[in-house]
């Protein structure tokens, strides 16, 4: 959850905000003048909002719009097909959404919420706090190039820009434009859609923009960092598995989990689904030293039918379970670091018969679902991990790039990839969401300027094409308010 200083904080700092406005604006010695720079600065302040306009745009916006009419023609008709689709395909999305939510609330165990393509975010909840700054600079570039997109449209087909501004409710930053709805009202219903689309279609070109960066980004990173030697670890939790003298440590390289091979980070999350889904590997241990660790009398059965014959006490000693010719089940107390360090892994005797001294399999009798997996990690020692596999997949941070330089910052390649996934998803769900045909939202202005368009000559009363879009909204309202009130509620309740 979010910490509650945090929450203490902002609550604190808007109550702030809003006495100090209500003071001033009640002291009749320096109400006129507040007001006035208020005014002049185009700031107004409400419970829980700052918002702010300007003009001081308008120039950039009009020579925006008036570069290359021609191509600008064919960019927002594009943009116009694209919200027409995006409109009707957003209405598909959230039905489809809306039924995997209610499967997943009727079943006793809800699994696939992965699969959802959208999904609400809580802050805290299913967001982690430390990655509040992606967030938010996610949704303040989107919006910012969500308005961008309408106001050289509307530019563009002669509706004049009142001005620019941006806001904060509560934490969410945005922006909008103003525009002079006289001028809207005139031009024809296909360019009012071209002005209504120019929002989704910049959020969709965002994305992929965003998508083409973090492809290309080995390549424009590549004087600086290389890829593809390891999974260059740049963050330990703390207390975690991980951590520790014979843990992990910031900057190591993992190049092999067992016998599996790491190139990077996706082979790393792969290696672990790998080794958590096969059965415990085993090592080739010289037949003599079974002999002398031999721990048959001392072995006992675990509460979960698994074998232990070691003692609680130890740190440092694993058992181990064989076969022989003689013997179908043995079981030998081992030093697990001296045993594994040095021996090659195996499945069954079979494969520890290449070399010279006599050699048996022997596997790690642990508790049912944990494993012990060998890490190597220049430039440090093999890290030994006993427990469950997801708690080491979790408990490190790792990225691709490894610097070329020594005073090249690890943490760069991961912020720019992390910024860029933020924004190809907050930006394609902003262009889904505010096509949706729903109250409010882009999608109204854009239904009933496709209406007008496609329907004036079937329906010829207005009143009629209005009910008609009207009723159209009340169902995209309350699709879209069902799908955030589950979504709220699955991620928050369960």
């Amino acid at each position: 959850m979010i910490p509650i200083p945090v929450v203490v904080c902002v609550l604190g700092g808007w109550c702030a905000v809003y006495l100090l406005d209500t003071a001033l604006r009640s002291s009749p010695s320096v109400k006129s003048s507040y007001e006035s720079w208020l005014s002049a600065n185009g700031l107004s302040l409400s419970p829980f909002h700052i918002r702010w306009h300007t003009s001081l745009f308008n120039r950039l916006f009009a020579r925006c719009a008036h570069f290359n009419p021609s191509f600008l023609y064919l960019w927002f008709s594009a943009g116009m097909v694209f919200g027409v689709v995006a409109m009707f395909g957003s209405v598909v999305l959230l039905s489809r959404t809306l039924m995997q939510t209610l499967a997943q609330m009727m079943a006793e165990t809800p699994e696939g919420s992965h699969e959802q393509v959208l999904q609400v975010v809580v802050p805290g909840v299913n967001l982690p706090v430390s990655q509040l700054a992606y967030f938010f600079v996610a949704i303040l570039v989107s919006g910012l190039i969500h308005e961008f997109g309408h106001g050289v449209a509307a530019l563009r087909e002669q509706v004049r820009l009142n001005g620019f501004g941006m806001f904060m409710f509560v934490i969410y930053p945005g922006a909008f434009v103003d525009l002079f709805t006289t001028h809207l009202n005139l031009i024809s219903p296909v360019q009012q859609l071209r002005i209504f689309c120019a929002g989704v279609w910049h959020n969709f070109m965002l994305c992929v923009a965003a998508v083409c960066f973090l492809l290309l980004l080995p390549l424009l990173l590549f004087p600086f960092y290389y890829t593809g030697a390891g999974a260059l670890v740049t963050e330990v939790v703390e207390d975690s598995p991980s951590s520790g003298p014979r843990g992990l440590f910031v900057g190591d390289l993992i190049t092999q989990l067992e016998d599996c091979s790491v190139k990077g980070v996706e082979d790393w999350h792969s290696c672990i689904h790998q080794l958590a889904h096969q059965p415990q590997s085993g090592y080739c241990v010289p037949t003599a030293t079974l002999q002398l660790n031999r721990a048959a009398g001392r072995a006992y059965k675990r509460l979960d039918g698994t074998m232990e014959c070691c003692s609680n006490s130890s740190l440092t000693d694993l058992c181990f379970a064989y076969s022989s010719n003689l013997e179908s089940k043995l079981f030998a107390c081992l030093p697990a670091r001296k045993t594994i360090q040095a021996s090659r892994t195996c499945r069954t005797n079979a494969d520890c018969q290449t070399g010279f001294s006599p050699s048996l399999c022997v596997i790690p009798s642990l508790e049912n679902q944990t494993r012990l997996i060998r890490v190597k990690h220049a430039p440090q020692a093999d890290m030994l991990f006993v427990g469950y596999p997801s708690h080491l997949q979790f408990s490190v941070s790792l990225t691709n790039f490894v610097p070329r330089l020594g005073f090249l910052h690890l943490d760069l390649p991961v912020m720019l990839e992390t910024l860029s996934k933020y924004l190809v998803s907050l930006s394609g769900a902003l262009a889904v969401v505010n096509a949706v045909p729903c109250f409010a939202l882009d999608g109204q202005w854009m239904l009933t300027a496709f209406l007008e368009a496609t329907l004036h000559s079937l329906v010829p009363e207005k009143s009629s094409r209005e009910l008609l879009g009207f009723f159209i909204l009340l169902g995209g309202s309350a699709l879209l308010a069902a799908n955030v009130a589950l979504g709220l509620w699955m991620v928050t309740a369960r």
